[in-house]
């Protein structure tokens, strides 16, 4: 009787992968950089500035008691010094190339101003973190992603790119060069068997949205949803983690809107 052919556990699928999320010490970051820890991934949670915050998110994947490990790593994604050195700290870390790079860093200006009233500086800040900050991580991931099978860059969006809503100008423009980007490098990775694909999600229940947001543009907002509540961190996760794992190859250049059909 022929012996029998063990097969790979299906437990941890992302098992000995390694991924940077960046942003990924709160919100919809913090949510995803666990999600992909227990499914067995390698984490660097890239944060800016809250060094608690980062180390909170690196404890509780190191807890999870499987082979996932994470580490934190500092960076401003807008400098490409700064973005260099943060693939070579996961590198070095896990002893091998990066295979996913989640780029979900991203600003939003709270005060919702009209493009009449956005300032120049306003504009930058929205372009330097969400357009530049995706491009200096897409341009490195393209050189420094493992190729021939599993790398996987995925970018964030934001539905408000296909809604064009009025109070959200620098930061809608910012979000659709983030689009076009992944849409145009999917098609320049040719041969390399990455993926690129850009993830858009409505309204979350994070942070960033309700920052300066009042209780009547709050209820106006899940008042416009088909499901009548805010997204959470938790609903955009599992997404990233489904386009993360082999299941996923076959979706590329492609923008998911995940936002309970609000849009």
């Amino acid at each position: 009787m022929a012996a029998e052919t063990s097969k790979p556990s299906t437990a941890f699928p992302l098992r000995d992968r390694v991924a940077i999320v960046t942003g990924g010490s709160r919100g919809i970051g913090k949510a995803i950089a666990l999600h992909l820890a227990s499914l067995g991934t390698k984490i660097v949670v890239n944060y800016s500035s809250n060094t608690t915050q980062a180390e909170d998110v690196v404890s509780e994947i190191n807890s999870l008691g499987n082979d996932s490990r994470g580490i934190a790593f500092q960076a401003d994604v807008s400098d490409p010094d700064q973005v260099e050195a943060l693939f070579n700290a996961a590198e070095e870390a896990f002893n091998a190339k990066v295979d996913i790079l989640v780029a979900t860093a991203g600003v939003l200006d709270p005060k919702y101003p009209s493009i009449v009233e956005t300032t120049v500086e306003d504009f930058d800040k929205a372009f330097n973190v969400n357009a530049k900050g995706t491009f200096l991580c897409c341009r490195e991931a393209a050189k420094r992603v493992k190729r021939g099978g599993g790398g996987r860059i995925i970018t964030f969006s934001s539905s408000l790119a296909a809604a064009f809503r009025p109070g959200y100008g620098a930061y809608t423009a910012s979000k659709a060069a983030v689009e076009a980007m992944t849409k145009i490098l999917a098609k320049e990775l040719k041969g390399t068997h990455i993926t690129a694909n850009c993830i858009a999600p409505g309204p979350v229940a994070t942070e960033l949205f309700f920052a300066g947001a009042t209780e009547e543009r709050i209820q106006g907002v899940i008042n416009a949803s088909p499901l009548n509540r805010l997204g959470e961190p938790k609903d955009i996760a599992p997404v990233v983690g489904f386009l993360a794992g082999d299941g996923g190859e076959w979706v590329n250049g492609q923008i998911i809107r995940v936002n309970g059909g609000f849009i």
